[in-house]
């Protein structure tokens, strides 16, 4: 298994490098897990031009992505990708390790 980002996903990833004026090259997108929200963890995405010797790299559709080890174990699996709806714009997370899923969908237990 792996953490997979759609295409979609990528390319609002790559929008948004180009509104703050960053580099694909070299600036990754950051996908981790952190404790908190309605049930137990929620997801995290950043951008940073930082990537720690133990991050797992994923290079998908031109753009770089890093997770680090803790929140792997939580990601392992997981597509990443944008909807631009009527109700809502954003990054949605499918998660097969989620046990439990709340109404926002940012917010998860496992």
């Amino acid at each position: 298994m792996a953490i997979e980002v759609t295409e979609r996903a990528a390319q609002e990833v790559k929008a948004v490098l180009d509104q703050q004026g960053l580099s694909a090259d070299t600036t990754y997108l950051r996908l981790g897990v952190k404790g908190g929200g309605c049930s137990g963890f929620t997801y995290s995405l950043d951008l940073t031009e930082k990537k720690g010797d133990h991050d797992e790299l994923i290079e998908v559709h031109g753009i770089k992505a890093i997770c680090d080890p803790k929140s792997y174990l939580y990601l392992d699996g997981v597509t990443i990708d944008f909807r631009d709806e009527l109700m809502g714009r954003g990054f949605v997370f499918n998660n097969p390790n989620a046990t439990h899923t709340c109404g926002c969908g940012s917010s998860f237990s496992a």
